[in-house]
């Protein structure tokens, strides 16, 4: 149901069952997926391509042209994935050259006053809480949560399952499985109980634990902690994610704990 008072541009791509409140702005080039709610007062730009079953809150602009003096106008979209919830004043910026697109995923929770850059990919299940800047191109994997109020650098990197607290200022790439707090930003352990929440067992907990004692707390620098861990832990796919990741970093990783 699309709202008399709403503005529907007559090329948009609107499920049958999609409901659109009032005065909501809806531009040309945009797809919208069956059972997703769009509020009051919501922009949704050209290049927008919103999932099935989202629910997008009251003042929230998705598929803006980017924040970035380089844009020249080229076509580039907003992707946003199945039963995901965008909460009030939410901006999302479509890509640019450099991907095309700006990516949500599937699940996700991005709550009010979030700022998604151009070029951002998110994963699954991700929770990215109130007021947090994200810079452009940073890439976030499944399930991970973000704190109210952080700030994430342009090309960082967050991995899967990671927990940042709120306020912090992300300058670095930030490993899967991790919590990380304080300033500068470093590592104060794993996040045990959203793996346990996830069904992670105790022995792959315990498992992911030793191999960050390796990197963080033990007398090794990176190198060295990640030759450690390719020779004497067995092969497995956290293993594997946490030494493919941190040999990829770009802007290396998060600090060891301050004494």
């Amino acid at each position: 149901m699309i709202n008399s008072l709403a503005h529907v541009n007559s090329s948009a791509k609107i499920a049958k069952n999609v409901k659109i409140d009032p005065f909501t702005n809806i531009h040309k080039d945009v797809e919208i997926g069956s059972g997703t709610w769009i509020g009051s007062n919501v922009t949704i730009m050209e290049g927008a391509r919103i999932g099935e079953n989202c629910r997008i809150f009251p003042g929230a602009v998705i598929s803006a042209i980017p924040q970035d003096l380089k844009f020249n106008g080229e076509e580039s979209l907003v992707t946003i994935g199945n039963n995901t919830t965008i909460r009030e004043c939410v901006t999302i910026n479509r890509g640019t050259k450099a991907s095309g697109n700006t990516i949500i995923g599937n699940d996700c929770l991005i709550m009010a006053y979030v700022h998604i850059a151009h070029d951002c990919c998110l994963g699954n299940n991700c929770v990215i809480v109130n007021n947090v800047a994200l810079g452009g191109h940073v890439l976030i994997g499944d399930y991970a949560i973000i704190g109210g109020l952080s700030a994430v650098h342009q090309f960082v990197s967050i991995g899967k399952h990671a927990m940042i607290s709120g306020g912090s200022l992300v300058r670095k790439d930030v490993p899967p499985f991790v919590k990380v707090a304080k300033e500068p930003l470093s590592f104060i352990g794993i996040n045990a109980l959203g793996l346990r929440r996830r069904g992670f067992n105790s022995n792959k907990i315990s498992e992911i634990q030793e191999i960050y004692r390796q990197i963080f707390q033990r007398d090794n620098n990176v190198s060295q902690a990640l030759k450690i861990i390719k020779s004497e832990f067995n092969v497995s796919n956290e293993r594997n994610l946490i030494i493919d990741f941190i040999e990829q970093s770009d802007r290396g990783i998060i600090k060891k704990p301050l004494n």
